[in-house]
Parts: structure tokens; C-alpha cells; sequence
């Protein structure tokens, strides 16, 4: 019996030791408040006080300059005001009445921060600096950042001008998915058209630290203390990292993407095209059609919980090409983690004839059926 007893104690130290790590260790970070952010589905992958309102200093200047972006006026020429020139904080030196492009002062927000240019850009933009505030608030609105309010254009401090960890990372997610914005963010240097010497970039993990680093923005202020957004990608995954009032933020944020790259990938939960699925309620069998690859950041233990329901609609099977038939749900442990529309398997636009296009929109419209 004693021997039976040392062998089950053997064997339960041999279990413990071959079974796999349930938890990722969290890792440290300097700052009050955090987000790691994956930036095409949004999935959160790490937070620490992340919906907590705080200053936040000239990262302020994303929603600057992807207003700016958005507004069609890049080549447009601007006339830099008293307003603009006489703005305090740093600057990229205007001169009262002296013109640039719109996009040269886009570029000047962003890799050296100038207030001067995000008030130049506020009064050109939106007809002044309050119209302009006006359309950062609208957008913040749009984007779902709830936790936020804009009272300026260039993140001076003032008691109604906050946002989130959180919501700083949807406004860069959304701001990266701008080919321009991208291009400026990215950019280690930039020479204006009417200036002599070219701007570098303030961000570091940019230009000196970080391999992976794709762009991003500074910001300080007494008050704010230290905030810093950026962005990286390796091996076809894109991160987001936000930190507010971090002392040591250059190591947050190298810390915080390569704990992402090391314990996260992107997994393809499911590839495009045409599949067979059993209709709900019956033996009948559709073909569906999923537009795209459907890709999400998951640990490896969770790729092994991995489970996919699909719900096809009752008489799927009638509806037109192209029309949504179901959708396709991944969860894991049970929670839903993402999920896509089925569509019904759609005929080659080019393969239809000119009246059978228009009879097919004619259906879409009325809702009539008819002979094709």
C-alpha cells in the first residue's frame, strides 16, 4: 500500500508539472492609466485604469490632425494668424501672415508638436478655433469616445479637456486606417516646402528605440504629466498602446508590444468563399458565401477553446445573391469573441447580362419577384 501511495504522489507531481500555464502574467506598467489595443479588430488585450478620464496633453493632436486629413484640404494654403503665432507651448516657429500648405502643417503637429500649427489648422479648417473644437467633439461623438471632451486643438490644459486611455485608442485605430495619416505618422523627418531645414520626430520609440514602431504621438504638460500613443506591428499583427501620466513610458511601451507579440497571434478563425450549412430546423443544405478571412489575436490556450456556431435563416435558400443568410459566431469558453455574416452564394457581377443587372436591382427595390 505505502508503495501504491509514492507511485499516485509521482504521478500527480508528473501532471502538475506537463500540464500547460493557465494565466499570462500581466505586465508591469509605469503609467496611471493603460491600453494595449489590437488595432484592426479592437480587441483589448491589456488595461489597467483604461476608462479612467484624464489629461491628456498633445496627443490631443491625433484628432487634430486626422480632422485635418479628412477634410479634403490638405493642398490648400494657409495664412498663419496672430492667434496661431502667439500660442503657447512648443511650436514650430510661424510667422504672423506667413503661408504653408495645410499638409506641411499637419506635419508639424505631428512630428514636433507645434500648437502654433494646431491653431492655424483649427482656424482654417473650421473657420476658427472653436468651429474646429466643435468638429473634434462631433468626431470623438462618431467614434465612440464617450469618455472624452475637446476644448482646444493642441492639449493645453483645461479642466474640460480629457479623455481615456481607452478612448485614445479608438481615435489612433480609426486614424490609422488613413493611408495619409499613416504616411505622416510614420514619417521620421519632413522638409516644408518654405522652410530650410526639415522637422525630425519627437517620438522616439520611432526614430531610436523600437523596431516594430509604426508612428504615434507625444504629449506632456506639468499637469498631464507624460502621454504617449503608438502604434507597431510584426508578423502581420498591428498594436495600439496608450498610456497616461507614465513617468517611464518609452519602456511601457516597448514592454507592453512585445508581451503582446510574445503571448498573442493572429489566428484565422475562418477563410473567405463559399461553404455548405444546414438550415436551422431542417435536413436542407445552403451554400453560403464569407466575403473575407475573418482574423483574431488569440493566446494559444485560447485557440484551443475555440469554438464556432453558424444560424442560417429558414428559407435562406430563396433569397437573392448577395443577401445575408446567417451569420457565424466564434466564442470561447461560450463567450462570443467575434462574428461574421453569411452571405448567399452571389453570381460574378460580370458574368450577368445588362437587363438581368437591372432586374436584379429592380427586386432589391420593390421587393418584386421576377423572371431573369
Amino acid at each position: 500500500m505505502k508503495r501504491i501511495g509514492i507511485l499516485l504522489v509521482c504521478i500527480s507531481v508528473i501532471a502538475l508539472l506537463v500540464q500547460p500555464v493557465q494565466t499570462i502574467a500581466k505586465p508591469g506598467v509605469s503609467a496611471r492609466n493603460a491600453v494595449l489595443m489590437e488595432q484592426n479588430t479592437g480587441r483589448v488585450l491589456f488595461e489597467k485604469a483604461a476608462n479612467d478620464q484624464h489629461l491628456i496633453a498633445s496627443i490631443t493632436k491625433i484628432m487634430t490632425a486626422i480632422v485635418a486629413v479628412e477634410s479634403g484640404m490638405l493642398d490648400e494654403t494657409v495664412t498663419a494668424s496672430r492667434r496661431s503665432v502667439y500660442t503657447e507651448g512648443s511650436s514650430i516657429y510661424l510667422e504672423e501672415g506667413e503661408k504653408m500648405k495645410l499638409k506641411d502643417l499637419v506635419y508639424g503637429l505631428m512630428l514636433r508638436s507645434g500648437n502654433d500649427a494646431a491653431v492655424a489648422i483649427a482656424e482654417h479648417v473650421g473657420g476658427s478655433v472653436e468651429g474646429f473644437v466643435h468638429l473634434m467633439n462631433q468626431k470623438a461623438q462618431w467614434l465612440g469616445m464617450t469618455n472624452s471632451h475637446f476644448d482646444n486643438p493642441h492639449g493645453l490644459d483645461s479642466e474640460t479637456h480629457y479623455s481615456t486611455a481607452y478612448d485614445m485608442a479608438l481615435l489612433m485605430r480609426h486614424a490609422m486606417n488613413n493611408k495619409t495619416f499613416q504616411e505622416i505618422t510614420s514619417a521620421k523627418s519632413y522638409k516644408a516646402e518654405s522652410r530650410q531645414f526639415a522637422w525630425g520626430n519627437k517620438n522616439k520609440l520611432l526614430t531610436r528605440y523600437y523596431e516594430y514602431s509604426t508612428g504615434g504621438k507625444t504629449g506632456y504638460t506639468k499637469q498631464a504629466g507624460r502621454t504617449l500613443v503608438s502604434t507597431a506591428e510584426k508578423d502581420g499583427m498591428k498594436l495600439i498602446v496608450v498610456t497616461l501620466d507614465g513617468p517611464d513610458d518609452w519602456k511601457d511601451h516597448m514592454g507592453l508590444f512585445n508581451w503582446g507579440f510574445e503571448n498573442y497571434n493572429m489566428k484565422k478563425l475562418q477563410e473567405e468563399g463559399i461553404q455548405s450549412y444546414s438550415m436551422q430546423g431542417s435536413d436542407d443544405i445552403v451554400k453560403g458565401f464569407i466575403h473575407d478571412d475573418i482574423l483574431y489575436p488569440l493566446t494559444e490556450e485560447e485557440n484551443e477553446k475555440l469554438t464556432s456556431e453558424t444560424f442560417i435563416e429558414k428559407g435562406a435558400a430563396e433569397d437573392d445573391p448577395g443577401d445575408v443568410i446567417g451569420k457565424k459566431i466564434f466564442r470561447i469558453d461560450g463567450k462570443p469573441i467575434t462574428s461574421t455574416s453569411i452571405y448567399s452564394e452571389a453570381q460574378p457581377e460580370e458574368t450577368l447580362g445588362f437587363w438581368n443587372q437591372v432586374v436584379q436591382v429592380l427586386k432589391k427595390m420593390t421587393g418584386a419577384q421576377a423572371d431573369g
